[in-house]
């Protein structure tokens, strides 16, 4: 099973998965990293600098494409990342991946850890802090 980790730098876990630098992606089998990879984020609206602050946007009610992130993610089961906006939640689910939260901060390997021991809460809801409307 494939599980991507929403990454600021690579070795940390991103409090917002549009604002995601990449994604750590670990192909695991079992609770053993078979392969760990790291892709590059230039699909979600904020990563192409679309969400910069000039204009008004509210989460969750946006017109944001986020299928090529879908895409980039399709052979992935599960994201983990400390927050996330409902259109990309949306976007994930119907895409089959599941989306976790994770409740602090902490780096990637880390929240795999939690995740694969089942450490996690069940379900922390999809937005993050940072999306009230």
């Amino acid at each position: 099973m494939k599980i991507a980790v929403a990454t600021t730098d690579g070795t940390q876990v991103s409090s917002h998965f549009g604002r995601s630098a990449g994604f750590v992606v670990y192909d695991v089998e079992g609770t053993e990293v078979k392969d760990r990879q790291l892709r590059s984020n230039h699909h979600t609206p904020h990563a192409q600098g679309n969400c910069n602050g000039d204009h008004e946007h509210t989460h969750g009610h946006s017109e944001h494409d986020h299928s090529q992130v879908v895409d980039l993610l399709s052979d992935c089961k599960v994201v983990l990342c400390g927050g996330m906006g409902a259109g990309a939640a949306n976007a994930l689910e119907a895409g089959g991946i599941r989306a976790v939260l994770l409740p602090t901060p902490c780096a990637t390997d880390e929240a795999l850890k939690l995740f694969l021991s089942g450490n996690l809460p069940a379900n922390i809801g999809h937005l993050c802090g940072c999306h009230s409307s």
